[in-house]
């Protein structure tokens, strides 16, 4: 098959074309994920950590924690039982429980999912290197929701946020 001069340029035409029809898409999506880390850029405080057994139900995990995340797209995140140090005093043992972990984060705005990459964690060794996926939403009242599914696609946790103002 032989290609003439204005063939090529009439196919790098078309290519430019549809490029420059896919600029306002990409904007928009750029656009729509910097609002995004917009909202989660911050510190936030644990209100409630909420499982969801398989047989049904739910079990509040009675936790405070912390979680940041910043404008570099990195976070950190620390959570233990609200009973820990009473626990902890009534024992002559060290007594652990709870989590810790830090690392880079990616979201999928498209799935309402957020990906902690756990560079390090002095809590769950196992989990350094793992990514901790969450799908999020923001509540009208300006909670943040951070919920854990199975392979499933079932919903086993949900950590709520409060945002902690300056």
């Amino acid at each position: 098959m032989r290609r003439t001069r204005s063939g090529l340029a009439t196919a790098g035409l078309l290519a430019g074309f549809v490029l420059m029809l896919q600029m306002p898409l990409v904007l928009a999506q750029d656009a729509a994920l910097e609002a995004v880390k917009r909202q989660f850029i911050g510190h936030w405080e644990l209100v409630s950590f909420i499982s969801y057994p398989p047989e049904g139900g739910e079990r509040d995990n009675n936790y405070i924690g912390r979680i940041m995340y910043d404008e570099n797209d990195q976070m950190s995140a620390q959570g233990m039982p609200k009973d820990l140090p009473e626990r902890a005093a009534q024992s002559t043992t060290n007594v652990a429980g709870g989590f810790a972990y830090w690392g880079p984060v990616t979201w999928d705005i498209s799935q309402n999912k957020v990906t902690h990459r756990v560079e390090g964690s002095p809590t769950r060794g196992s989990w350094v290197g793992e990514d901790n996926v969450r799908y999020y939403e923001f509540t009208a009242d300006g909670l943040l929701k951070l919920s854990i599914r199975d392979e499933n696609g079932r919903t086993t946790g949900t950590l709520t946020w409060k945002r902690i103002e300056n």
